[in-house]
């Protein structure tokens, strides 16, 4: 006879107490902590020699082992973040803030995969009507793609266990399904961590392609267990700020792939459009034409193995109140405060009294260290008042001693600028000395820097000044 189980459970961590508390010993949340009552059937691992599992058939490490096969999906930008395409019997999870377009994104997949195979979207959060529209908005009516409304993963597993059962499985979203052994409502830690298993062990035993969507929490983590990223076999995040029309899929797990790739696209009227230059996208409208301001330079940065060139700018403005504003948007704040503190420090610039703003053009967040240097020759065109080299870009990494460091993939950020039409790079010197320079493009000059001081006579100053004022720089 089945028995009932009561256990409480956090629902930000997943951490099980044996009674309710105001406060969860595992993340430290208030008010979090809810009572779950499950099913257990009877028996188990102690319940004699009819419990007594099977003798696994062990293989060794030596042999051979292809590459799992690849299903193109017809969204190239989707495609590069899954390493390929999509893999049978693999499980992808999507994540993003509301709105961002991640039901957008796999209605255009699902509809696209289907002329190859059977493909089902199952909705938890819509009607089929709803659907419909937002597929006669896409193009993609005519598309022969089954749809359902369905919360119950018994029903759904039920529906797609069948011998001409689909290739691929949309569910938006996981946080919608319940499994109707489990009197937790759905949403909640358990909900989300068994309707996963089960969805993925179906899909596995089938051969399907699994797509879930993930809420996210406020602060930009997928909602529910932790455990629930652990389960599946690649974890794709849609970024992107509400008022800039551009999107970014970047991955950050992926078992069959490499992560941190990044695919772009753009939202239309149409819903999403790939785009196959990102670099042009994020680059400013005045360094297209020509024209040049201070306080704006071009990186030549890497996400994953794409080169991409995105505008840093940087505007440095007299204080209003006693204590200086940092204010930054796409880039580490406290990074930001190392590079004034070696600015200040090892190059003898007025920085500690003054504003500073610092914005990556495009929506787009930048993480790598490369992006030190441009950051710097940013914040040094703003406090002169003298526009970087036209037609440059910059990279590189920034010692505390302010040591300009090398890079990785410094050839293909060099190729990538050669071809968009820039004529100059400030590079670190230690590419030099390690003699790599035979992949670069000639047509590229290079100005190699070892010290952030070198950088500074590179600036071109206005007609009428003569480079660095002396009013701008403090003590050494």
């Amino acid at each position: 006879m089945a028995k009932t189980v009561t256990r409480y459970v956090c629902q930000s961590c997943g951490t099980v107490h044996r009674r309710w508390a105001g406060k969860c010993d595992g993340c430290g949340a208030w008010n979090s902590i809810a009572e779950e009552v499950e099913t257990a059937a009877p028996g188990g691992m102690g319940a004699g020699a009819a419990s007594k599992g099977r003798k696994l058939a062990l293989a060794g490490l030596a042999g051979a082992s292809g590459e799992p096969p690849r299903r193109p999906s017809g969204i190239a930008e989707f495609d590069r973040v899954l390493g390929g395409g999509l893999v049978p019997g693999s499980a992808v999870l999507i994540g993003g803030d509301p709105g961002i377009g991640k039901s957008t994104l796999l209605l255009a997949v699902a509809a696209r995969a289907a002329a190859d195979g059977a493909a089902v979207y199952v909705s938890g959060e819509e009607a089929v009507g709803q659907i419909r529209m937002r597929a006669s908005r896409l193009g993609v009516a005519d598309a022969p793609l089954d749809l359902a409304t369905a919360t119950s993963v018994r029903d759904v597993i039920t529906s797609l266990d069948s011998a001409d059962g689909p290739t691929l499985v949309v569910i938006d979203s996981i946080q919608t399904m319940y499994v109707d052994t489990l009197e937790a409502a759905p949403g909640t830690v358990s909900q989300v961590r068994a309707s996963a298993q089960e969805l993925i062990r179906a899909a596995k035993k089938r051969g399907a392609v699994l797509l879930l969507v993930g809420h996210v929490t406020k602060e930009g983590a997928i909602a529910g267990p932790r455990v629930l990223e652990h389960m599946v076999d690649t974890v794709l995040y849609f970024e992107g700020e509400r008022s800039h029309q551009f999107r970014i899929l970047r991955s950050v797990k992926n078992r069959f792939g490499p992560t941190d790739e990044i695919g772009v696209f753009e939202m239309t009227d149409r819903g999403l459009a790939e785009v196959p230059n990102p670099s042009a996208l994020f680059l400013g409208e005045a360094e297209e034409s020509g024209a040049r301001a201070s306080g704006a330079a071009v990186l030549a940065s890497m996400e994953g193995s794409r080169p991409l060139l995105v505008e840093i700018q940087a505007l440095v403005a007299p204080a209003t109140f006693a204590s200086p504003r940092r204010a930054v948007i796409g880039w580490d704040a406290a990074r930001l405060h190392m590079v004034l503190a070696v600015l200040e420090a090892r190059c003898g610039l007025a920085l500690a009294g003054r504003d500073v703003y610092l914005n990556v053009a495009g929506g787009l967040r930048v993480a790598e260290p490369a992006a030190d240097l441009a950051v710097a020759a940013a914040l040094v065109s703003s406090l002169t008042d003298c526009p970087v080299p036209g037609r440059a870009v910059v990279f590189g990494e920034i010692g505390l001693s302010g040591e300009i460091r090398a890079v990785s993939q410094m050839d293909n950020r060099l190729k990538e600028a050669a071809k968009l039409g820039f004529e100059r790079a400030i590079v670190p010197k230690q590419r030099t000395r390690a003699g790599a320079g035979g992949g670069a493009p000639t047509a590229l000059k290079q100005s190699s820097i070892g010290h952030l001081r070198e950088m500074l006579p590179l600036f071109e100053a206005p007609a009428g000044q003569s480079g660095i004022r002396a009013e701008n720089r403090g003590r050494r």
